[in-house]
């Protein structure tokens, strides 16, 4: 199966670009609030950690039957980066994704619409089974989760709850 690669993906608000190294300067800003890491642990990068960081994920995976699509999320009204979204595709079929969106832009159903946007592009890009993990106390994330169709499992991974579409 061929890889997959991050396309453009517009919705009713946002573009979902595919990622690029020189997003790195703008998202170190946009994901600078150590409250983004209350579930994920970890601290936010500096512009200079983000930019190597988004180096290796523009490079694409080692593994020649694993796409790692990332996108920036460009809130069209105010014209700036706001977030994430990601999609690790195994075999073609299946996906795992996860999403992350600054803190001035929570609560406006920007991160639901961006997973819409992305469960529906590996839909129609054959994609099978979607699957993302959430911390259990993190509420907004599974409110996300449930927005892109995923239904929670009774699985779990490093304390985190998998959600799951099929």
């Amino acid at each position: 199966m061929p890889r997959l690669c991050a396309e453009p993906i517009p919705t009713d608000r946002l573009d979902l670009l595919p990622l690029r190294v020189e997003h790195a300067a703008e998202m170190a800003v946009v994901l600078s609030d150590p409250a983004l890491h209350r579930f994920i642990g970890g601290a936010p990068y500096s512009a200079a950690g983000l930019r190597a960081r988004y180096e290796r994920l523009v490079a694409g995976s080692p593994d020649p039957g694993v796409s790692w699509c990332n996108w920036a999320l460009r809130l069209r009204a105010e014209s700036c980066l706001v977030g994430t979204v990601q999609a690790t595709v195994t075999g073609g079929h299946d996906a795992e994704i996860a999403w992350v969106v600054g803190t001035p832009w929570q609560g406006r159903g920007v991160a639901s619409e961006a997973a819409r946007g992305l469960v529906g592009r590996l839909g129609r890009r054959g994609v099978r089974t979607v699957a993302a993990y959430v911390h259990p106390d993190h509420l907004a994330s599974a409110a996300v989760a449930a927005a892109a169709g995923l239904t929670v499992t009774g699985e779990e991974r490093d304390g985190e709850r998998l959600w799951r579409r099929t």
